[in-house]
């Protein structure tokens, strides 16, 4: 099997340990390790073994599915199921569960009386098929002939459950996990996955007992975080790509967005500290504290002082990429921190502005830091915000 190696991916002190992964972890190696490490970075054929394990697990290396012989899972595997809400059906090949559609979707496999939501109709949809793979895709997703092809041979591993494509459209969609494979865990950089295409195996799918149907937004984060504490295995495959039709309309998109943020509550309750909008370490708190109070030359001193400290304790790394290894972890937290701003702590910046000149700046930083987003992500922040009125909770913004 054939490996690619996580962008994060550093060898040091001799080439006995590795650095990599989400979050970054240290890999220190044996000798006999070393040499698997080697055959990883030569791009060569690795025999699966407790490290290849160790550091899939970690997200330090993903499997190279242009890479791998033809499996045993073929499309005649997988059974291609969509949840409609009205509409027409335009694709016969796909199992269409039709959500209680006014009039009735004309040729659907399965009608629900009364609209339930998308995780009941999945549901239905798992209960008559008998392929081992099943394919959720959402019906405003555009499929392409060769879309399955980097999928599948994932599934020849027992334990993954779930393979999702890349999915693109709209520019600044929130579906669009980017162009890096990665393995799928809650506190990672992909945290998760849209079910709006998604290849799950049928064993896991029951393993779990399908979707939570008392979700109607964040249905899907909560059913990949359910497989990965079950001790399944989730991945992210760019190589595949499908396209999402963007809503018609900028009113549209944004109605989206803050039904997005609307399952920020349930799941903060659901999986307490997995949805922490925003996570720091102490003197990277302290370095963006000095800065929304108007003391950037104090916060720049503390952010590279504590940057060297950091780059100190990665002595098993030469000292110029340990260094730029801190300092990008530095800019990482400030771009994440001005997109937590915009979409969940929008609404006690803004109030704290009416009285302080600081809290100004600390808003309207944040939305130049990102213009094209903002609209989207404010959007979405007020979903959050609803949903925590009606659920009672604090959890999705502390």
């Amino acid at each position: 099997m054939r490996f690619l190696l996580d962008p994060t991916w550093r060898r040091g002190d001799g080439g006995r340990v590795v650095l990599a992964g989400s979050p970054l972890r240290l890999f220190r190696l044996t000798p006999a390790g070393s040499r698997v490490a080697d055959q990883l970075e030569a791009g060569a054929d690795v025999t699966s073994s407790s490290l290849t394990d160790r550091l899939l697990d970690g997200g330090a290396i993903h499997p190279d599915p242009s890479a791998q012989p033809v499996g045993r899972f073929t499309l005649d595997n997988v059974t291609v199921v969509t949840p409609q809400l009205g509409g027409s059906i335009d694709d016969p090949s796909r199992l269409v569960i039709d959500d209680g559609s006014v009039p009735p979707l004309v040729g659907a496999a399965r009608r629900i009386e009364t609209n339930r939501g998308p995780a009941a109709a999945r549901n239905v949809g798992r209960s008559i098929i008998n392929t081992e793979l099943v394919a959720f895709v959402d019906a405003d997703v555009e499929l392409n002939r060769d879309w399955l092809t980097a999928l599948l041979p994932h599934f020849d591993d027992d334990r993954v459950a779930l393979v999702a494509p890349r999915v693109l459209g709209d520019r600044d969609t929130s579906l669009d996990m980017g162009p890096t494979p990665a393995r799928i865990r809650a506190g990672t950089r992909v945290s998760y996955v849209p079910a709006a295409a998604i290849v799950v195996r049928v064993e896991a799918f029951d393993a779990i007992g399908g979707f939570d149907e008392q979700l109607r937004f964040g249905e899907d984060v909560d059913f990949v975080w359910r497989l990965d504490q079950a001790g399944w295995r989730c991945r992210y495959e760019p190589a595949s790509t499908v396209w999402h039709r963007p809503r018609a309309t900028w009113t549209g998109r944004l109605h989206q967005q803050v039904g997005y943020g609307s399952s920020a509550a349930p799941l903060a309750l659901r999986h307490p500290r997995a949805l922490a909008p925003f996570r720091s370490n102490v003197p990277t708190a302290a370095a963006l504290a000095l800065l929304a109070a108007g003391k950037p030359a104090s916060a720049t001193g503390l952010a590279v002082g504590s940057s060297v400290v950091l780059a100190k304790r990665l002595d098993v790394l030469a000292a110029g990429p340990s260094f730029k290894l801190a300092i990008r972890a530095q800019a990482r937290s400030v771009e994440e921190f001005a997109r937590t701003v915009r979409r969940v702590w929008w609404p006690i910046v803004a109030c704290a502005a009416l009285l302080s000149s600081r809290a100004r700046r600390v808003g309207i930083a944040s939305l130049l830091a990102s213009p094209r987003a903002a609209a989207h992500d404010v959007a979405y922040g007020w979903g959050v915000w609803t949903a925590m009125r009606q659920h009672r909770t604090l959890r999705p913004i502390v």
